[in-house]
């Protein structure tokens, strides 16, 4: 059985990959390089695919930059920093890249079909406090949809599922689950910001940092 995993890099993709393998799959991992703030993922992700063995990891490179509306593909527009964790929750935040998952998901599942995989998997996460309307339950059974209709795969009736592990679980709950899996969360980033460290402030930092200290564990990325 074969799966492709959308992997970023980060604690929830890299967590998702760790379960792919535990659902007894074949694992062919697939990263994007769009030209984000944060590249330095890219990294994290080659490392994280080649700690699991991965079947095969495909790299697709293309530019958001010129579309811009986005503080992770727009490097003037800045990125928050120092917010209340229920502040996050307030609106969709300025992180947020325009179809970013549609487009994700669309690579993903060209991919998937071409190698006869039976699902992708994707670490969207509906109780992440930044609330993306790309990560949320609606979004995933419309895309599934899509799925079905959209591949021949789908319309002879073996569709590839679209599987989404994390989206009802906390951050907290996730770390829980990464730990049995034994994902090393060393190799993993987070941070929105480009450089060699995590900044510790922006959103994606501070909502990981939170959970690590709310689980009495010290972050082994940081």
């Amino acid at each position: 059985m074969k799966a492709v995993i959308l992997l970023s890099g980060g604690l929830d993709s890299s967590t998702v990959l760790y379960q792919a393998r535990a659902d007894g799959y074949e694992c062919y991992a697939i990263s994007f390089d769009y030209h984000q703030r944060h590249r330095r993922e890219l990294q994290s992700a080659m490392s994280i695919a080649k700690s699991l063995g991965v079947v095969e990891h495909q790299l697709v490179t293309f530019d958001l930059r010129s579309w811009g509306g986005s503080a992770l593909t727009d490097n003037s527009i800045p990125l928050p920093e120092n917010r209340p964790l229920d502040q996050m929750s307030g609106s969709i935040p300025i992180t947020y890249v325009p179809a970013r998952n549609s487009i994700f998901l669309s690579f993903a599942l060209g991919y998937a079909e071409a190698i006869g995989a039976e699902r992708v998997y994707i670490g969207v996460n509906a109780l992440d406090y930044s609330g993306y309307p790309d990560c949320r339950p609606d979004y995933i059974h419309a895309m599934q949809e899509v799925f079905r209709l959209g591949t021949k795969q789908g319309r002879e009736g073996k569709p590839i599922d679209i599987i989404a592990p994390l989206i009802n679980l906390t951050k907290i709950q996730i770390i829980q689950l990464g730990n049995r899996l034994g994902v090393p969360w060393e190799l993993t980033w987070s941070c929105y910001t480009g450089g060699e460290h995590p900044c510790g402030v922006c959103d994606s930092c501070q909502l990981r940092w939170a959970a690590f200290h709310e689980l009495g564990l010290k972050d082994p990325g940081v």
